[in-house]
């Protein structure tokens, strides 16, 4: 008798029990521009920690109307921004969305964003999760792979 309760319960308890995100993000932060420019990316670090190879189909964020994902190709000598069906997260590997590559553009900015403002974007998985990402809003240099500024 006790064994079957203690066996209920332990899997009443793993029922109850939300499956954790295999996709882990750090660093999320949105470019700040000058005033009047309506649009801006979101960056970040993804790791896909899991045996499965997943994708980033779709973005979304209230800080605009319009939120896609995009990369960066040469094409004709030139570097030119392309909107993406998705963004491959292969298992176990890391994947990095920074100026000059991958990223989460936001169009059509709702409001002007200021330096240290939160901006939430949520990234949509192709197995039909939800990932929410809180992302501070930075100055960022221009062609420079890091998003803070150095202070001496």
């Amino acid at each position: 008798m006790k064994r079957m309760s203690l066996l209920g319960a332990s899997l009443g308890l793993l029922m109850a029990t939300p499956v954790l995100a295999e996709i882990v993000v750090e660093d999320p932060y949105v470019r700040a521009m000058p005033p009047g420019q309506p649009n801006t990316a979101a960056f970040m670090q993804l790791h896909n920690t899991g045996s499965e190879a997943r994708a980033v189909v779709e973005a979304r964020s209230a800080a605009s109307n319009v939120v896609e994902l995009h990369t960066h190709v040469h094409e004709d000598g030139m570097m030119r921004m392309r909107q993406i069906e998705q963004i491959d997260l292969p298992a176990g590997e890391p994947v990095s969305l920074q100026p000059g590559g991958l990223h989460v553009m936001l169009i059509d900015l709702v409001a002007p964003l200021s330096v240290g403002e939160r901006v939430g974007v949520t990234l949509v998985l192709d197995n039909g999760e939800e990932i929410a990402v809180d992302a501070e809003v930075r100055h960022v240099e221009r062609g420079m792979g890091h998003s803070r500024r150095h202070h001496h």
